[in-house]
């Protein structure tokens, strides 16, 4: 019976915790269940959510990426930059921030594919790097409209109205953010469910020597899944400037630490006991349900990580807990 019960929590755990949340938040709050605070609550989950599934990735493959927090800062104060201070158009705006996301990815897997360096210690000294980057190319300013420079001058351009769709607009009464993140998700999870490729990052992560042997290449497989944690992270980056229609330099510090959380306790979404992006998802919008149900409740904002980590820590006992059972 206790084992049956553990089996259980296991896989249903981190469901019924979100519904209880969200029972309780409805009580207890007349405004929760209203649809514009609904989709409020998927809109602030989009960035850190695209950021999440980056890191998910590079879990898949047995690998772990502390640098995606500071690719999207840095991303989001060139996207900002591209079009105040260089009046750039829309198809570089995009691109550019892109092509720098899957740069960090190919220098990670440089570091750790290539030389060997343990994967923690790769990304946390990329982290620095770029996070060192994007604040000496912003001069440590946040970038905004018409921002004046040291010297007296004044920036020419300002933010797309067209780019600020993308995180502020909406269709249908849903956030575009929101749409994007759910075409991703479902986009990931298909390919890595039913494609090969990704069956082969499963199989890498799992156990690289046996994945080598069949024929996989594991090098290429690992350089792959580094290089979309870091573009997964510049979308990130890019919805984060289109949303708050500025370059916010450090905008991406917090949000390592919630795409981490929102991944390891996805790992116990249906019994997965492994990264996935659906299990992702949910641990995502967990947080953001928390977030906005104790904000609405008063509750200060300093007080919220405190909920967060004992969230995460619940998720990682019950899930390496049943793990650990199963494997003895």
């Amino acid at each position: 019976m206790k084992d049956k019960s553990l089996d259980f929590a296991f896989r249903y755990g981190a469901i019924i915790v979100i519904i209880g949340v969200i029972a309780f938040f409805g009580i207890k709050l007349p405004y929760f269940f209203t649809y514009s605070n609904l989709t409020d609550i998927l809109g602030s989950i989009s960035i850190v959510t695209f950021v999440a599934i980056g890191v998910t990735l590079s879990l898949i493959v047995d690998g772990f990426d502390l640098s995606v927090g500071a690719t999207v800062s840095l991303t989001t104060v060139v996207t900002a930059s591209l079009m105040i201070w260089y009046q750039q158009p829309l198809a570089v705006v995009i691109i550019v921030p892109l092509v720098i996301g899957a740069v960090i990815g190919l220098l990670n897997a440089l570091l750790i594919v290539k030389l060997r360096i343990p994967d923690l210690l790769a990304t946390l000294a990329t982290m620095y790097i770029i996070g060192g980057i994007h604040k000496t190319y912003a001069q440590g300013y946040t970038i905004y409209n018409h921002m004046q420079f040291p010297d007296g001058s004044k920036a020419a351009g300002e933010m797309d109205p067209t780019f600020l769709l993308i995180g502020q607009g909406k269709w249908l009464g849903m956030p575009i953010s929101v749409i994007l993140l759910l075409i991703a998700v479902i986009g990931v999870h298909i390919f890595l469910t039913y494609t090969k490729y990704g069956r082969q990052m499963y199989i890498t992560g799992g156990n690289e020597e046996a994945a080598r042997l069949s024929g996989i290449k594991v090098k290429k497989v690992r350089t792959l899944a580094y290089v979309a944690a870091g573009i997964f992270a510049a979308i990130g980056g890019i919805i984060y400037a289109s949303k708050v229609g500025s370059g916010q330099i450090d905008a991406g510090s917090p949000l390592l630490m919630e795409s981490v959380a929102a991944v390891f306790v996805g790992f116990s979404v249906f019994g997965a006991g492994k990264p996935n992006v659906i299990g992702t998802f949910i641990g995502s919008v967990l947080i953001g349900v928390l977030v906005n149900g104790l904000t609405m409740m008063n509750v200060q904002y300093f007080t919220h990580d405190i909920v967060k980590g004992g969230v995460l820590v619940l998720a990682l006992a019950v899930t390496f807990y049943v793990l650990n059972r199963s494997r003895t």
